[in-house]
């Protein structure tokens, strides 16, 4: 019996791997994106392929207009048509407050986190659309899109907010077509995206604010994601699930 197939952009570390190896245990093959670290990437295929699935990686800058079709082209050769998409890579910017922020770096953080979604979302559609596929899109927000994460992350909140709308309104354009489309938004959660940042330990910073008062895991996450793709959701569209401790 063939495997789903399922594409997770920034899939070779934190939220994005937890994604992969959960996707693998639940019957899919994988293929993954990644912009920088090869070993990353091929570790994560590997845990793949120990669960049972098939996996395979592609290098690329989700920012870039002409990754998504060859993400998907390259994803359909190796193992299949897709029938999932996890957009889960983005950045934060870096941490500070917005009056210190650069255009550079809020374009930057647009470009990856809104308009590399709503890329590659585009891509799986036209695709679906084309040969019928009841596809399914889950889209990776936070709770800055709500909180707005005052003098840390102002830019990176926006393209969040940005993100459950998008949400919102392309899963109402697709329903008719079986295509479901939907966002998980993490509250704070042990990834590298805090070193990347510049404050590696900001989750101990911030565990106060979790009314569960502890923070969350990647694998949490994943759990929460791959439901969502299951037919155990499937009545489930244009909606955001908050995994956030109770924030």
């Amino acid at each position: 019996m063939a495997r789903d197939v399922v594409i997770v952009t920034g899939g070779s570390r934190g939220i994005g791997a937890a994604v992969c190896r959960a996707a693998a245990r639940d019957g899919y093959d994988v293929c993954l994106s990644f912009a920088e670290n090869a070993a990353a990437a091929d570790a994560v295929c590997a845990d793949v392929a120990a669960a049972g699935g098939r996996a395979t990686a592609v290098q690329g800058d989700v920012a870039d207009p002409t990754f998504a079709a060859r993400l998907f082209d390259a994803c359909a050769e190796r193992l299949g048509p897709v029938s999932a998409l996890v957009n889960n890579a983005g950045i934060t910017g870096g941490i500070g407050p917005f009056r210190a922020t650069t255009v550079e770096t809020m374009r930057r953080v647009l470009d990856v986190n809104l308009l590399g979604t709503m890329m590659c979302a585009q891509e799986a559609v036209r695709r679906w659309l084309a040969n019928g596929t009841r596809g399914r899109i889950v889209n990776l927000s936070s709770i800055a899109a709500t909180v707005g994460a005052p003098n840390e992350y102002v830019p990176y909140a926006a393209t969040k907010a940005g993100v459950e709308t998008f949400t919102v309104g392309l899963a109402k354009e697709v329903a008719t077509a079986g295509i479901r489309v939907v966002a998980v938004a993490p509250g704070v959660i042990y990834t590298d995206i805090h070193a990347a940042s510049g404050e590696p330990d900001r989750p101990a910073r911030v565990v106060s604010r979790v009314p569960m008062a502890r923070v969350g895991e990647p694998e949490e996450i994943a759990e929460a994601i791959v439901w969502l793709m299951s037919e155990k959701a499937s009545s489930v569209t244009g909606t955001v699930l908050r995994v956030s401790g109770g924030v």
